[in-house]
């Protein structure tokens, strides 16, 4: 009997990884890196907990390093088999890897001269270059809904997940024993209301569900609410000549800000002339997504014809700050300017020079527009922290700070449990994965309200199919 085991973000948001086991082969769903405070991220120096050589595919649901960030470690040490991800998904994934590689180089030799002067023993990479080469050849782009059989018996779909570009929800029928059996991964599901991204796809029969529980305990601030205190920010900033800063993942938000900016822009409510897009990887990213439009939503007429001539072409004011230089000139801007600029829980990148220099001025407003682990700097800030520690200085947090929770990526509460009761037929065996505890806790409450009972999958947990 086929059987499955939870070996990452289980009970936690990041880490995704499980792992399927058949009579003829194993498959992991995911292999993702575990981010957020220093004692999480360690866990991606442990060893596998499975032998990577005896792994026989990969089956991706998106390219977020969250999914994908150890896939060149499993590749270093014997994983050979093929990758198996959406078309998207194969452009997104070679940036992001690669992007995490030289921000993995580059800590090891800033920590390794650290511990070369106390006289301590010297770290090795997570993974190199070469490790991300040797993993990208090993990706096979699919379709969406093209049926492919990745091990003997195991057949695989992608679904539309609505999340970020190439994002899919994953169902894998399995013809083992004396019934086949469905399983529906869900991998992140997509906000109904992102202006680019198609909405989910209706589930189909299943007789077992992996459910991502990241907002399993609230729904998102409406749409129409948030861009209203989006235009009063961008009013108040321009009002007092401050500048405004905008943590920002480069893979999804990004993108929806550049819309929502050129929308506004449309209304005349954009009062900013100038719009820095700061991170070579989000502008490289934007660049994919145009690629790759005949995947957006296209109820916006108006944003589809625009968009054929480039994101320029939507939003006048936009400029891409390319090179270390262009992003120090940006240090120069006194006010009047929207930064946007990675990462997106402001643990890297180029955000944290900007906050910097201007956390502590008090006509800076910074706007928070993603989920923000703890343990990051980005949640410090949501937080209220009076002061903050930002490249070695300390730094006193004088700015406006605004959440903007409408903005998400991800399905709220009310949307996981709609989407999830849309299967057909008897309710499949539920296992809530990719979530804080408490977000995971209400959400199986709400489950058992309807008399669906919900479990919360633990580390190194194993449940047959």
């Amino acid at each position: 009997m086929a059987t499955l085991t939870f070996w990452g973000a289980a009970q936690q948001v990041t880490g995704s990884c499980h792992l399927l086991e058949t009579s003829h082969g194993r498959l992991l769903l995911d292999c993702g890196m575990f981010q957020g405070e220093p004692a999480t991220e360690q866990l991606n120096h442990r060893s596998f907990p499975f032998d990577p050589r005896a792994i026989d595919a990969v089956v991706l649901s998106h390219a977020h390093l969250d999914h994908s960030g150890l896939l060149p470690k499993l590749a270093a040490e014997g994983f050979s088999g093929p990758v198996y991800l959406t078309g998207p998904s194969y452009d997104l994934v070679e940036l992001m890897l690669k992007d995490a590689a030289f921000l993995e180089m580059k800590d090891t030799v800033w920590e390794n001269k650290r511990l070369e002067r106390a006289g301590k023993p010297l770290v090795e990479p997570l993974y190199t270059l070469e490790d991300v080469e040797r993993l990208l050849g090993q990706r096979q782009a699919l379709d969406y809904e093209q049926p492919t059989e990745v091990l003997p018996g195991v057949t695989l779909r992608f679904r539309q997940a609505g999340h970020i570009l190439g994002a899919a929800f994953v169902e894998l029928t399995v013809n083992e024993g004396k019934h086949p059996r469905t399983l529906v991964f869900s991998g992140d599901l997509g906000n109904r209301f992102s202006p680019l991204m198609q909405d989910p796809q209706a589930p189909p029969h299943a007789d077992m569900l992996l459910l991502e529980s990241t907002y399993g305990d609230r729904d998102h601030r409406s749409l129409n609410d948030t861009l209203e205190e989006f235009r009063s920010i961008l009013a108040a900033a321009h009002a007092k000549g401050g500048n405004v800063l905008i943590p920002s993942f480069a893979v999804g938000r990004a993108q929806d800000l550049i819309y929502w900016l050129g929308k506004f822009h449309r209304e005349g409510a954009l009062p900013q002339h100038n719009v820095f897009l700061d991170s070579p990887m989000a502008i490289t990213a934007t660049a994919i997504y145009l690629r790759h439009r005949k995947h957006f939503n296209h109820d916006d007429a108006e944003f589809d014809r625009a968009i054929a001539q480039g994101w320029r072409a939507w939003l006048p004011q936009l400029t891409y700050s390319e090179t270390t230089e262009d992003s120090m000139a940006l240090n120069r801007v006194d006010g009047g300017a929207i930064i946007i600029a990675g990462s997106g829980m402001c643990t890297g990148g180029r955000i944290r020079h900007h906050l910097k220099y201007n956390l502590w001025k008090k006509d800076t407003h910074v706007v928070i527009a993603g989920f923000q682990p703890n343990g990051t700097l980005g949640r410090k800030l949501v937080d209220g922290a009076k002061r903050v520690t930002i490249l070695g200085s300390e730094i006193a947090v004088k700015a406006h700070i605004h959440t903007l929770g409408g903005f998400s990526a991800h399905a709220g509460q009310t949307q996981l449990l709609q989407w999830a009761k849309a299967f057909p037929g008897a309710k499949p065996a539920l296992h809530l994965v990719h979530g804080e505890p408490e977000a995971m806790q209400t959400l199986q409450q709400r489950f058992a309200e309807t008399d669906w009972q919900a479990n919360i999958a633990a580390p190194g947990q194993t449940v047959k199919l």
